[in-house]
């Protein structure tokens, strides 16, 4: 398995001591009620009292602050020092915030990760090993009845579909930037986009390019929702959309007609395997050799930094407990054999843009 320089160094050799590694396997054992300590001490705002503090604040002084019992905040704090977001001055009990709860309340990714996991997740984690043998998201029943999350999205109570759409617009939408200059390089008058969502990626087209128009492709449901979202905007008359389901084999990209760019942006992710195969060699059909496929993913083991690597393998699990059961955030190893087994080949790979996200530039083979 090749990993990036930065991963290899992390994840080939043991890091830890053995007292170290012995606070870690705690930390795990524990690690719903951590995530639930430092999901409240941001929710009630202790952790912003800290930091804003300038000689820190002690257990009465959180507790009359935040609107609490002296009991709820003494077991907060206490749960918040050892788990590292706080930090205490032995002398005077007083607290303020330590590096990792300057993240929590600062790090824009963070934040969206934490709002994902709660509000979309975590009733549905109890499942994972359910959904791990089955291949089904046996946990996507906590949330409502539909053979995959993307079925149900536009039913989703507010505040899960919020979180939902703020954790996938947070990641490709940073990324948007670099990807146009990328697609837009080789000036395609026709673009079709594939798992359009929200329509989001369609707009930047149309503003980016007055001559370019873009056919979205993706599940009715989500039809409607763009539809929405993109109407009475800048260029919306050169944005139409096509609501079909590609789990159906049966159901071809648009027939008769030719895109000189498909662009498919962490919709892959979405597929098994054997899913992702059939969806390319659907798209190579409505190519010809001057077509370019732009497939955008997060790819684990292209990543810079070893956070990011964690929060992509994690986010696999998401797609096992509550998307779909079967996909995952692939190894570019993996991608480029699928590009391959679907008739097509690997041009040029860019890696690095926004979040850590890679772009693969396909062509007929």
């Amino acid at each position: 398995m090749k990993l990036f320089p930065a991963l290899e160094k992390r994840y080939c050799k043991e890091q830890l001591s053995a007292k170290e590694a012995q606070r870690m396997a705690e930390f795990i054992a524990f690690g719903p009620v951590v995530f639930q300590t430092a999901r409240i001490m941001l929710k009630w705002g202790i952790l912003d009292m800290l930091r804003d503090s300038e000689n820190g604040m002690t257990i009465g002084e959180v507790a009359d602050k935040a609107g609490i019992s002296v009991y709820a905040s003494k077991c907060l704090l206490e749960a918040a020092l050892c788990i590292g977001i706080v930090l205490v001055d032995s002398d005077t009990d007083r607290f303020k915030i330590s590096k990792t709860g300057w993240f929590l309340i600062n790090d824009p990714a963070t934040r969206v990760n934490l709002d994902f996991n709660h509000d979309v997740n975590y009733r549905g984690w109890y499942y994972l090993d359910e959904a791990l043998k089955e291949g089904k998201p046996a946990g996507l029943k906590t949330l409502g009845d539909w053979p995959t999350i993307y079925e149900g999205l536009s039913s989703l109570p507010e505040q899960v579909q919020d979180s939902w759409f703020g954790f996938d617009h947070f990641y490709s939408d940073h990324s948007f930037d670099e990807a146009l200059e990328i697609v837009f390089g080789s000036h395609p008058k026709t673009l079709l986009d594939v798992g359009g969502n929200t329509g989001r990626w369609a707009l930047r087209c149309v503003d980016y390019d007055n001559d370019v128009r873009v056919t979205i492709l993706d599940l009715p449901q989500q039809i409607g929702l763009m539809q929405a979202n993109v109407a009475g905007k800048e260029g919306a008359d050169r944005i139409d959309g096509l609501g079909v389901n590609l789990l159906d084999e049966r159901c071809e990209m648009p027939s008769g007609r030719r895109f000189d760019a498909i662009w498919m942006s962490q919709f892959l992710d979405c597929f098994s395997e054997e899913q992702i195969v059939s969806i390319l060699r659907r798209a190579a059909n409505v190519m010809d050799g001057d077509s370019r496929l732009y497939i955008m993913e997060t790819l684990w083991d292209r990543q810079r930094f070893e956070a990011a690597a964690l929060c992509l393998t994690l986010t696999s699990l998401y797609f096992t407990a509550m998307a779909n059961g079967n996909s995952k955030m692939y190894h570019s190893e993996d991608m480029e054999r699928l590009v391959k087994e679907a008739g097509l080949e690997i041009e040029k790979i860019h890696d690095g843009l926004g979040q850590g996200h890679s772009i693969l530039v396909c062509r007929k083979a």
